[in-house]
């Protein structure tokens, strides 16, 4: 046990050792500044010249916007039909059928959106061709979109009264060449010699210990695990994800992908401050979204350790913990620890079955992905903290009496309704997509569809209910992990899940960067004595009142129906 506690320990300085320097260098490059990654501008002048793009030109909120939502939409209409004809392409030693019309509009918006919710499973519902050129090229695209949205913002508040944010494809393209291509590289390398496959081979054939004949897919697996994690996507090779022994081989490769999927979020928030020269203020956001990470991760550590109390009543020794659902390798505080990351982080993958976990690790994982707000995804989970910001603002505002500011710039009625309309987007979007499913569930159990409501759920009861629960808050955070007692990959859910990851991708990433702009443009108020100070742990801890309070309004009648409902019917 003290080694599981250990190796978290380790994981989280490394991370941490990784992260702070990693912020220098991208606030550097955000910035233009001299870095030694400028050896690859030459690749990147080409690729701007290829495209027909001015980096250099200068783009309003409006702008950056539009290029932004209109590269998405190209992919988003490419990739469906590429998936529903994979059958027909090269690449496919396997065989793999291709899509359904229903599936393959579920893929392609949760790869898209950086979400990844994976209603087919990995190695037999997808080909070479479009694991590799369909998913992990979205894995690049759709990380770097998110973290070129955070650096408009930066940029909006790095001078004192601005109307452009950059250019969105500037920021892009150096996000990938710069960031993304290189850490990939060097992750795919050491899961490569530690076992992941990395070949484009068909499968493989062994004998198991008790001599059967097994065939087990292989493919580059490596390249899209690496990319996966670093870019917080989630999206495994294997059905299995990181609990695939093949896709997450032993320990050390636990921990660099552990590892890999924290390292942007953080650096992303400290390079925040170090852009627009507030390094107190990245330090303050970093503290109350470690703080909010502990409170999550904690109790689900100790839920994990404590083991199942029906298990306990039939007499049974759980010396290790609750074990169902987790592969031993691990154990049950590595995987606690990183279900807690990826519902945080809004990766999504797994090293163990988050339906096996136990009731209230359950609760803290759907709290971490309604929250969205604690380190979140690559460049958005700053975007989704910045609404709370602009939200904690407003409200100490009127508590003093004072028109509310940030950082120079008046917070007004006009980005309070837009910060407004994007809180209460997710409580509507998980909350509708959960009634509708539990009414068809309930009043129409035997419709005739080719997969009919009954066989839908796998566990009756409180799990059930948090089942459904778990999908739409999972696509609404664009997170992609599931409770997988769910029969998810039917035309319903496969088209309701789709649209709930489409708004819960774009529209909380157009509100932030409208207000970001619409602040920018306004003149600069230099601070005074009475001026709200945003960079003080006073500060700090009444924007973690905001986010507690706003949640608990939204969720918990929800969370009190499943998690905590099944809970508190166990035997004790």
């Amino acid at each position: 046990m003290n080694t599981e506690f250990l190796g978290i320990i380790a994981s989280f300085a490394i991370t941490l050792l990784i992260a702070v320097p990693l912020a220098g260098y991208l606030a550097k490059v955000f910035a233009g500044e001299k870095v030694w990654t400028d050896f690859l501008k030459p690749l990147e002048r080409f690729l701007f010249k290829l495209s027909g793009i001015n980096p250099n030109e200068l783009m309003n909120w409006k702008q950056f916007l539009k290029a932004m939502m209109t590269i998405n939409i190209l992919w988003l209409v490419y990739g469906f039909f590429v998936l529903i004809y994979q059958d027909k392409l090269p690449l496919n030693p396997d065989k793999n059928p291709g899509m359904t019309a229903d599936l393959s509009f579920n893929t392609i918006i949760s790869f898209v959106a950086n979400c990844n919710l994976q209603d087919y499973s990995g190695e037999t519902g997808a080909t070479y061709l479009t694991q590799h050129f369909i998913f992990m090229f979205l894995h690049f695209t759709s990380a770097a979109t998110g973290i070129a949205c955070a650096v408009g913002v930066f940029k909006a508040f790095k001078d004192k009264t601005v109307t452009d944010l950059g250019n969105f494809w500037n920021y892009f393209v150096k996000i990938i060449t710069r960031l993304l291509l290189p850490l990939s590289i060097v992750i795919a390398l050491i899961l490569t010699f530690n076992g992941t496959p990395s070949s484009y081979a068909g499968k493989d054939q062994f004998m198991s210990v008790q001599g059967d004949t097994v065939n087990v897919s292989r493919g580059p697996a490596a390249q899209m695990i690496a990319i996966k994690h670093l870019g917080t996507n989630g999206g495994g090779w294997f059905g299995a994800n990181s609990a695939h022994p093949l896709e997450n081989p032993n320990y050390m490769t636990n921990m660099v992908e552990i590892i890999a999927q924290f390292i942007i979020p953080v650096a992303m928030i400290l390079a925040f401050g170090y852009y627009i020269r507030r390094k107190k203020l990245s330090w303050i956001i970093f503290g109350v979204m470690m703080f909010g990470v502990l409170m999550l991760m904690l109790p689900s550590i100790s839920s994990e350790l404590g083991g199942n109390s029906a298990i306990a009543k039939m007499g049974i020794s759980q010396a290790t913990g609750a074990m169902e659902g987790k592969e031993v390798r691990f154990g049950p505080a590595a995987t606690a620890y990183w279900s807690t990351l990826t519902t945080v982080t809004s990766t999504g993958s797994v090293n163990g079955m988050h339906d096996s976990t136990m009731p209230l690790t359950g609760l803290w994982e759907l709290l971490a992905m309604m929250i969205n707000g604690f380190f979140g995804g690559c460049g958005v989970g700053l975007l989704n903290y910045f609404i709370y910001l602009i939200i904690a603002v407003f409200i100490s505002g009127l508590m003093v009496g004072r028109t509310p500011e940030f950082l120079g710039h008046k917070v007004e009625a006009r980005e309070v309704k837009i910060a407004a309309l994007i809180t209460l987007l997710s409580p509507f979007l998980i909350m509708a997509g959960t009634a509708l499913s539990s009414y068809i569930l309930t009043e129409h159990t035997n419709i005739n569809w080719a997969v009919k409501p009954s066989t839908w759920l796998n566990n009756p009861g409180y799990h059930g209910f948090s089942e459904m629960l778990y999908q739409y808050t999972s696509s609404n955070a664009n997170n992609g992990s599931g409770f997988e007692g769910l029969g998810d990959n039917n035309i319903f859910w496969n088209v309701s899940a789709g649209i709930v990851i489409l708004l819960g991708r774009f529209l909380p990433i157009i509100g932030p960067v409208a207000i970001a702009g619409l602040l920018a443009q306004k003149k600069y108020v230099p601070e005074s004595a009475g001026t709200l100070k945003i960079d003080t742990v006073t500060f700090g801890l009444m924007t973690f009142a905001v986010i507690m309070v706003l949640n608990a309004l939204s969720y918990f009648p929800a969370l009190a129906l499943g998690p905590l409902a099944e809970y508190f019917s166990m035997p004790k």
